[in-house]
């Protein structure tokens, strides 16, 4: 009982770590379509619009105008498994035979990630505006009979942001910004446990939290047409509470079947983003930025259990796993081109290291490095109202995962290996209105 109700929480705490989230680990980038379509390589210094509050809140204090703006990214991943096997060995080995089962790789639901800002300027100095925005998330569903099931085969995680913010101006070349954050995390993860002639059981953790962090930007303009920005976001401290809800036949749940309370410390990274935007000319802007993530913030999972039976507490009190992520790096170029006063262009190219390695990489973590190009339209009928599109097509480094599990208290051993190769497309979509 003990492995495999520690992988599924596990995949709580980190968020299942998706690989088709369009940011590395388990973060997700669609807080702005505009800057989706440059691949968000001046997320922290376009402050061309209200999405501005997420990328750098210094940036409101540019905007000259009221201005709300509304959209949502939808994403399409596609999971090719390749070279999959799996095995099982009991009795010291005495006993040995083929996991059977599927590798449709069709993993991932279609998923869309909305947004919301507002922001007011209430003078030429100060800016106030709110944010609701999705940093986090994922949602990934094999199929039934997944031939890797014993290590997860359900989850679904995601965070959802409210940030009000404030903005001010000093001179005509430095802004700053800063909002605090509510952030509230829910989670249910899914896996099997083998119970051999019995069938499988099953293992399900449901865990939520609402935790406090901030945003924070500086927003530098060296001239007219060429300004930078730093924009450091919060990590965010939860202490998810749920319970872990073990059922059927499997070989470690036929003594401890029932709902048992469970919690586990979990921290979101922070991160910091620096991007320049420099406008050509009358008609072209380029954009370059990279962002540093403390991933390494997850070296261990530790989860503490509460009304677990008095015979089963050695077992499953504390449970720690090592997770030895490393921090990253992203890098994104991009440009936008102004046909006329209706129309602007805009395409980007990012890179993106993953954080986690290779000794724990699992099925739900089959994340390897990736790279994203994007094009992005802008239409502006009038002066009032901006229609901004994107699309995004990301691919990933084929990766390897190689995992073993050891059930009823180590007399049954499940083992799989598999190549992964991912990739996604995203599509998003919002509309602008100046007041």
């Amino acid at each position: 009982m003990k492995t495999p109700w520690l992988k599924t929480v596990i995949a709580v705490a980190a968020g299942a770590l998706s690989t088709q989230a369009l940011a590395a680990g388990f973060a997700l980038n669609e807080q702005s379509i505009s800057g989706m379509g440059t691949s968000f390589a001046g997320r922290s210094s376009s402050a061309e619009d209200a999405t501005t509050l997420f990328g750098n809140p210094a940036g409101m204090a540019r905007l000259k105008r009221e201005e709300v703006s509304f959209g949502a990214a939808a994403i399409h991943a596609k999971t090719d498994i390749k070279n999959a096997s799996g095995s099982f060995s009991a009795g010291g080995g005495a006993i040995t035979g083929t996991t059977t089962g599927s590798n449709d790789g069709d993993i991932v639901p279609f998923t869309a990630v909305p947004m919301g800002y507002y922001v007011k300027p209430i003078d030429d100095k100060w800016a106030v505006g709110v944010g609701f925005y999705v940093p986090f998330g994922l949602a990934t569903d094999y199929e039934s009979g997944y031939q890797g099931r014993y290590f997860g085969d359900y989850s679904e995680v995601v965070v959802v942001t409210v940030q009000p913010t404030v903005s001010y101006r000093f001179n005509d070349k430095l802004s700053i910004g800063f909002g605090p954050t509510i952030n509230h995390i829910e989670g249910e993860l899914q896996s099997a446990s083998p119970g051999g002639m019995a069938g499988d059981g099953r293992v399900k953790v449901t865990g939520d939290d609402t935790a406090l962090g901030f945003n924070a930007g500086l927003l530098y303009e060296f001239t007219p047409h060429t300004r930078a920005g730093i924009t450091y976001h919060s990590k965010v401290k939860y202490k998810l509470e749920g319970d872990t809800k073990l059922s059927g036949a499997g070989f470690d749940q036929f003594a401890a079947s029932g709902k048992y309370d469970a919690s586990l410390d979990l921290d979101t990274p922070e991160s910091i983003d620096l991007s320049i935007t420099h406008e050509l000319n009358n008609q072209w802007t380029l954009y370059a930025g990279a962002m540093w993530t403390r991933w390494s913030r997850f070296e261990a999972i530790i989860i503490e259990n509460e009304g677990i039976p008095l015979g089963l507490q050695g077992n499953l009190a504390p449970i720690i796993e090592e997770q030895d992520w490393h921090d990253t790096w992203s890098y994104a170029i991009g440009a936008a081109y102004k046909l006329n006063r209706q129309w602007t262009l805009r395409t980007g190219l990012a890179f993106d290291q993953s954080p986690t390695n290779n000794t724990h990489r699992s099925p739900r973590i089959p994340s390897g490095d990736r790279t994203a190009v994007s094009l992005g339209l802008a239409w502006n009928p009038t002066d009032d109202v901006t229609l901004d599109l994107a699309y995004s097509y990301l691919w990933e480094e084929s990766v390897t995962v190689e995992r073993n599990k050891s059930f009823a208290g180590g007399t049954l051993e499940q083992n799989y290996s598999a190549t992964y190769e991912n990739s996604a497309h995203g599509f998003g979509a919002a509309l602008s209105y100046r007041f």
